[in-house]
């Protein structure tokens, strides 16, 4: 066993950052999670401040045994998962499985799997963000909450299979208001007029618009007879430059707009092929709303840039 074993979320992961780390360092998987709540019980000790009662599932003791095997081998353990509330959650619980101290344990994290990447956040460890990990866990025991008192309810009332969580029982209340207040709207029909001209001596084709929308039929009838005979010039022409700006770099939510509206991906499909980008070091990590670009991302397309069409082409921005 190498001196160093670092411990990330994903086996894919971890062939790849082995590569960039050498011989002195052994990087190991957690497939995500070791620790969880019990799946048949609510699993929270409410009277006890709401403490979570965590334990190893079945499939992962294996694991576990073999992570601790490793651990006590190696001279440092540093803990990769993902820089999120779920990763900090996985390396407290590593810790606290593996019976290692949460305030001196190594944590690293990178937005990118490339060598740079990796070996600057080997240069700058942190601890474990406890905060995190106590939101993490907060967000888990109101979720195990409300699903265990309201998904029976769906069962027995709608449908069996249904489940109930912290979110999507807002966000179906929300949706229920919402279309509540669309049934109860009064529609008012109106009329739109949209002209199409074709002009003489210079072809061209121009659409106009009425600004005012018409609510009465009969003076829609009577503006369409006006219009029939009328004759038609253009009063002023304007020539404005126009600017177009590249879009921004993808968020989550704008990842998977646009998959969906392109190419017609479900938003499992689109996290799943981004996983398999980010994990082979092409793509940045996925799950966030910054709009930051990696350094070394910027650099290249820079190079490539200036090479192929030429350096008044390359406008680099900052986000």
């Amino acid at each position: 066993m190498a001196k160093n074993l670092v411990i990330v979320e994903s086996p894919a992961k971890a062939k790849t950052i082995e590569k960039f780390l050498g011989k002195d360092y052994t990087v190991l998987s957690s497939y995500g999670h070791i620790r969880d709540l019990n799946k048949k019980k609510i699993s929270i000790e409410i009277e006890r401040d709401f403490s979570p009662v965590y334990e190893i599932p079945e499939d992962k003791k294996a694991l576990v045994a073999d992570l601790r095997k490793a651990a006590a081998a190696a001279q440092t353990v540093w803990l990769a998962s993902d820089e999120d509330r779920e990763g900090e959650a996985i390396a407290w619980h590593l810790c606290e499985v593996l019976g290692l101290d949460p305030a001196t344990t190594r944590r690293i994290v990178f937005h990118e799997i490339t060598k740079g990447a990796i070996e600057n956040a080997i240069k700058n460890p942190r601890t474990i963000d406890l905060d995190r990990v106590d939101a993490q866990q907060a967000r888990r025991v109101l979720d195990r909450i409300v699903g265990f008192e309201l998904s029976p309810v769906l069962w027995k009332k709608i449908k069996p299979s249904l489940s109930a969580g912290r979110v999507q029982s807002v966000a179906v209340r929300l949706i229920a208001e919402r279309e509540t207040e669309i049934k109860a709207f009064n529609a008012e029909p109106y009329f739109r007029v949209t002209a199409d001209f074709v002009t003489t001596g210079i072809k061209a084709h121009l659409t106009g618009v009425l600004s005012e929308r018409l609510t009465d039929i009969n003076a829609v009838s009577k503006f369409l007879s006006d219009c029939t005979n009328a004759t038609y010039s253009v009063s002023s022409v304007q020539r404005k430059p126009l600017t177009r700006q590249p879009a921004p770099p993808f968020t989550t939510s704008t990842l998977q707009q646009e998959a969906s509206r392109k190419l017609g991906m479900t938003v499992a499909q689109t996290m799943a092929v981004a996983q398999r980008l980010y994990e082979s070091g092409h793509i940045t990590y996925m799950r966030t709303d910054s709009l930051n670009l990696s350094e070394t991302a910027i650099a290249a397309i820079s190079k490539e840039i200036t090479a192929s069409i030429g350096a008044e082409y390359l406008k680099p921005r900052q986000y």
